[in-house]
């Protein structure tokens, strides 16, 4: 098993690192909403961090479901990164491209916690820092050699409908809400077609982009502290979290590891489930008469 790894790591560790010879495998981890209209493949293959390997969450993802990248068994997603070349001591570092310095990177992160790897960091500030301090970007991808990667899945850190719907009575852990607040609240629309905004009774807005500064690194520890506290959220109580389709939910995981709280659960299904199979009086929602 590899060994534990800061969550987040500075731009110029990871110049120094590349330089040498050890088991360290970065990916870009880009994914972007279909409305963008932006193509984080082709985007790669155009730029990406010297040596890196493009990670494809609608790829690695179990494809018998109708929900969009929900995890994949743990075969598939022992045979997809061992087909990146990562082994079970190889340390991972993610990023993505997004304007925000973060987006879906934190998705891969918890996903590589999620099935035992503890080895994997995320690159503060992302693909937008790196090129802002001049760092070097290539379009040469080498594929690399198939190696044996082990999974072993903690379903703990997952939670379902039926258990987000349990804890509606029983109350047994915080629910926290990823999503910008417009949405969460019910006056913005949602990015997927057939589902509105509106929120799960009694969950609590913490959106994603707040935990960054406006440079795209993530604020403070001492900041990020303060953020969950100003929002009601006792990191010391259990924590389920979820976004639109359990993307940016893991930005809320990452923080909370990073404050010293790991194990933060992920509704995998997120509110695009929840919306689908919920009874009207389980979507609270403030834009109604708007949106219904």
């Amino acid at each position: 098993m590899a060994r534990q790894s800061s969550a987040v790591l500075t731009t110029k560790w990871l110049a120094e690192a590349l330089k040498v010879q050890g088991k360290l495998r970065v990916l870009d981890t880009s994914w972007y909403l279909p409305k963008l209209r932006r193509n984080a493949k082709s985007e790669f293959k155009m730029k990406h961090i010297p040596g890196a390997a493009f990670f494809d969450i609608d790829k690695c993802c179990d494809k018998t479901s109708p929900l969009d990248h929900m995890l994949p068994s743990e075969k598939d997603f022992a045979d997809y990164v061992g087909n990146l070349g990562i082994e079970s001591d190889t340390h991972v570092v993610v990023y993505d491209a997004s304007e925000f310095g973060a987006f879906s990177a934190p998705r891969v992160w918890w996903m590589f916690r999620v099935f035992g790897h503890s080895s994997v960091s995320l690159l503060n500030g992302g693909l937008r820092n790196w090129e802002l301090e001049g760092r070097p970007v290539s379009d040469k991808y080498v594929r690399p050699e198939q190696t044996e990667f082990k999974a072993s899945l903690n379903r703990s850190w997952i939670k379902t409908y039926e258990d987000i719907l349990d804890n509606l009575d029983t109350k047994e852990f915080l629910v926290v809400d990823a999503r910008p607040a417009g949405r969460f609240k019910g006056l913005d629309p949602e990015p997927r077609d057939n589902t509105e905004p509106g929120h799960i009774p009694g969950s609590i807005s913490v959106p994603f982009h707040s935990f960054l500064s406006p440079s795209g690194h993530f604020l403070p520890k001492d900041q990020l502290q303060a953020l969950f506290a100003r929002a009601g959220v006792d990191l010391s109580h259990p924590i389920c979290v979820l976004c639109g389709s359990a993307v940016t939910a893991c930005h809320v995981a990452l923080v909370a590891h990073a404050c010293g709280h790991p194990g933060v659960s992920v509704y995998d299904g997120g509110w695009s489930e929840w919306y689908t199979r919920a009874v009207p009086e389980n979507v609270i929602s403030e834009g109604r008469g708007k949106h219904f």
